[in-house]
């Protein structure tokens, strides 16, 4: 189902939680509909990202707030969003989250039957990666609403969620939960749930994640956001991947460029827009973005999709494959001429956030940028998410392609203040580096690898 409804908010004011927020692609979404937002992140790189941007920002740990914090957030907060981390799950990965999901699914029948959180936290000992368990914290948040007094155990009106695409059975399990036994209080919710191909709404990237949204019973039918480009179809263009070390073998554009009336009328929908290829995102001068000369081709060392085995190079009339924490291994060749290419500049971390949907110029701070830039959330896509779940109109690209404006220092020293408990340094509340290390499941001995190859 996707939105096609009038554009009315169902909401006089929303407030939106932002669990697991990252470097602030929901929360940049938030503020281009007008939205106020709270993240939690625990990450200090992205931390300090979002401080450099403006973002309100707790530094702290979504288990720790949950269950030592969570009668200081705001109590007028009533949308959750987040998109829990997706390691264990990802295709990428070596899915330990996809091997224990009975596990997961039992843990949510249990949480809604009113089990206390050390009978869960008992229960999810036994996950192979405690990663996994994250994947969890949004119902819990839902769960631990209802029971607070500084809310007057009111629960959150909308859900908003989104993730790797192998989530989808664990979101239609939410989903099942919350239309038919809802939370402990009884609170029931009507769902939806689908994947969802971040181009089709504009995204210069091909991206697929897993969304789920949700409204409290009274408040309307959910409905997806309706797409506004259409779909990027791998097999409309002619791609293979290298030669002979140091050659790199691409058709020519013109042997490369599908009919864009063509794809559209393909996908069902004429009045589509054409999707958004790495040239339209980073050709123009914007901000202090000088401009990237187009013809050029990027060979991704990453999969796309989800789909690890979506290698292989693209031309700048296509969208950008999968941006992930490896964008700035990317390589860039610029042509000479039909047959000869040269190495260019790789993508720097300002290009990487707008192939993401983030606006030029936005505050990258701290270390592993890159990381940042591909944990994020799409923030158009976001926009897209929320105005849907919301009611509010459709988000306007275009805003999305306006430097992010610069924070003053005395903001960002306020934010900081507020989210680390100093102007200008962590302190004892923020998570140490050491507590963000998970343990990891053991594995077997490896096996002596043979001398021979």
């Amino acid at each position: 189902m996707t939105s096609s409804a009038p554009h009315e908010s169902i909401l006089d004011k929303p407030f939106v939680l932002d669990l697991f927020a990252g470097p602030g692609g929901l929360d940049v979404a938030a503020h281009v509909l007008d939205v106020p937002s709270l993240g939690i992140e625990w990450d200090r790189s992205a931390c300090l990202t979002r401080y450099a941007a403006g973002l309100d920002t707790l530094h702290a740990d979504v288990s720790a707030v949950r269950r030592d914090g969570f009668e200081s957030l705001p109590p007028e907060i009533n949308v959750l969003a987040g998109g829990p981390p997706c390691q264990t799950f990802s295709a990428a990965g070596k899915g330990a989250g996809r091997q224990d999901r009975n596990k997961v699914e039992d843990a949510i029948e249990r949480l809604v039957a009113g089990d206390s959180d050390e009978k869960i936290d008992e229960h999810l000992k036994t996950l192979s990666d405690p990663r996994t368990a994250m994947v969890l914290e949004p119902l819990r948040y839902a769960i631990r609403a209802i029971k607070s007094p500084n809310r007057e155990n009111r629960p959150y009106d909308v859900i908003v969620l989104e993730q790797v695409r192998e989530v989808e059975p664990l979101w239609e399990h939410y989903a099942r939960v919350l239309e038919r036994t809802g939370l402990p209080d009884g609170t029931k919710y009507k769902v939806v749930v689908d994947v969802l191909d971040t181009e089709t709404y504009g995204v210069p990237q091909t991206r697929s994640r897993a969304v789920l949204i949700a409204r409290r019973f009274g408040l309307g039918e959910p409905s997806l956001p309706a797409a506004t480009h259409c779909a990027y179809e791998a097999k409309n263009w002619n791609r293979t991947t290298g030669r002979a070390a140091g050659q790199v073998h691409q058709p020519t554009l013109e042997e490369s460029t599908a009919p864009k009336a063509e794809e559209c009328r393909k996908a069902g929908d004429e009045n589509l827009k054409h999707w958004r290829s790495m040239g339209d995102a980073l050709e123009e001068r914007v901000g202090s973005h000088p401009g990237r000369p187009t013809p050029f081709l990027v060979r991704s060392n990453y999969g796309s999709s989800s789909n690890p085995g979506r290698r292989g190079v693209r031309t700048d009339q296509q969208p950008a494959a999968t941006v992930t924490g490896r964008i700035s291994r990317f390589v860039v060749f610029q042509h000479l001429d039909e047959k000869i290419v040269y190495e260019g500049p790789r993508f720097s971390m300002n290009e990487a956030g707008m192939l993401q949907s983030f606006p030029p110029d936005y505050p990258w701070s701290g270390t592993a940028q890159a990381q940042q830039v591909g944990n994020a959330v799409p923030p158009l896509f976001g926009a897209h998410l929320l105005s849907a779940a919301l009611g509010l109109p459709t988000p306007d690209p275009e805003v999305m392609r306006e430097p992010w404006p610069p924070t003053t220092e005395d903001r960002r020293a306020k934010l900081r203040s507020h989210g680390c408990g100093d102007a200008n340094s962590c302190t004892a509340s923020c998570p140490q580096p050491a507590d963000q290390a998970l343990p990891r499941p053991s594995s077997p001995a490896r096996k002596k690898a043979s001398a021979k190859k």
